[in-house]
């Protein structure tokens, strides 16, 4: 049985500086619907003062709960703490530094209570205001992912409604290395979208440098598709192509009576060749690790502290 008709998992690391404010107006948005609501703010190891604000604000507000990682475990396995602390009939997931604007909250609802969508995805028509880097490193990000996984996440987000059913289907996944982001095309079920535009950044800056989103994208393809494996395939055969080339171009010489100086070839070809069997031990490596962390089956998260939180469980 649900406890609440929603409820809203925001992942925190140090956020310090808006959640004193961001926290209570999400909380409006979702009274203003007049259902009942949680607010679970999933602490992932902030190193600033954000436990201290969310204990505040968890007294002052008896929606507003707070759980406490013992660590920084990452953005994804904050929402799946969340995920699975979270009661509601439906369950909204979204950041806490109102880029993710709460006043489309009731429209997500609306979608997904009147219309009967099992997914609300909130889409962005534009990314506001951010470094060209930044932006450069999300087309980089979208374009591996749209052609290594076959999902085109391109301006979609964390910000999401799903319904109990989604949810729980999300947590019966048994795989500890997760993307959210695509795990939840991946589970399929009737979707929406509503379009949001980016606002300006209240405090502080983005932490999505261009060499994360490249670590990230690594990281999605990898859990989501085998194709980098079959991308060792293509060089190997693609090496053959040419080492067959070159025996007909050596040959040919050879009986035309032309001098054969193979010094040069034979160095190009021994780096051309060090660096395909180099790439192709780096995606195997990749695939090797990943299997080396689901085998361990180590929690996702620990929890160290629950403040006003009721459904209290362990990762």
């Amino acid at each position: 049985m649900n406890n609440f008709d929603i409820s809203i998992v925001v992942p925190v690391f140090n956020e310090a500086d808006i959640l004193a404010q961001s926290l209570p107006e999400i909380a409006r948005a979702v009274k203003a619907t007049g259902l009942s609501c949680e607010i679970i703010a999933i602490d992932d190891g902030s190193k600033d003062h954000s436990w201290d604000i969310l204990q505040t604000i968890s007294r002052e507000y008896e929606e507003i709960a707070a759980i406490k990682l013992s660590r920084n475990f990452g953005k994804e396995s904050a929402i799946a703490a969340g995920l699975e602390c979270a009661s509601g009939a439906a369950v909204i997931i979204m950041d806490g530094d109102l880029q993710h604007p709460p006043e489309i909250i009731p429209e997500m609802i609306r979608s997904w209570k009147v219309d009967g969508f099992d997914i609300v995805e909130a889409v962005k028509t534009d990314r506001g205001k951010e470094r060209l880097s930044s932006r450069m490193g999300a087309k980089l990000f979208y374009w591996l992912m749209k052609h290594l996984t076959e999902f085109d996440l391109e301006n979609s987000s964390d910000f999401k409604l799903l319904d109990r059913k989604v949810v729980d289907a999300h947590n019966r996944l048994p795989e500890s290395a997760r993307f959210f982001r695509g795990i939840v095309p991946w589970l399929g079920f009737e979707k929406a979208q509503i379009p949001f535009s980016v606002p300006d950044r209240i405090s502080g800056r983005s932490r999505w440098s261009i060499f994360r989103l490249i670590s990230l994208a690594i990281h999605a393809s990898t859990s989501f598709s085998s194709a980098p494996l079959h991308i060792i395939t293509v060089m190997g055969l693609m090496t053959f192509a040419i080492s067959i080339i070159l025996f007909i171009q050596t040959l040919y010489m050879k009986f035309s009576g032309l001098a054969v100086s193979g010094f040069t070839t034979v160095i190009l070809l021994l780096l051309f060749i060090g660096s395909v069997l180099m790439v192709s031990l780096g995606i195997i490596g990749i695939y090797i690790s990943r299997i080396f962390e689901e085998v361990k089956n180590r929690p996702r998260y620990i929890i160290e502290d629950v403040i006003n939180h009721r459904n209290k469980t362990r990762g």
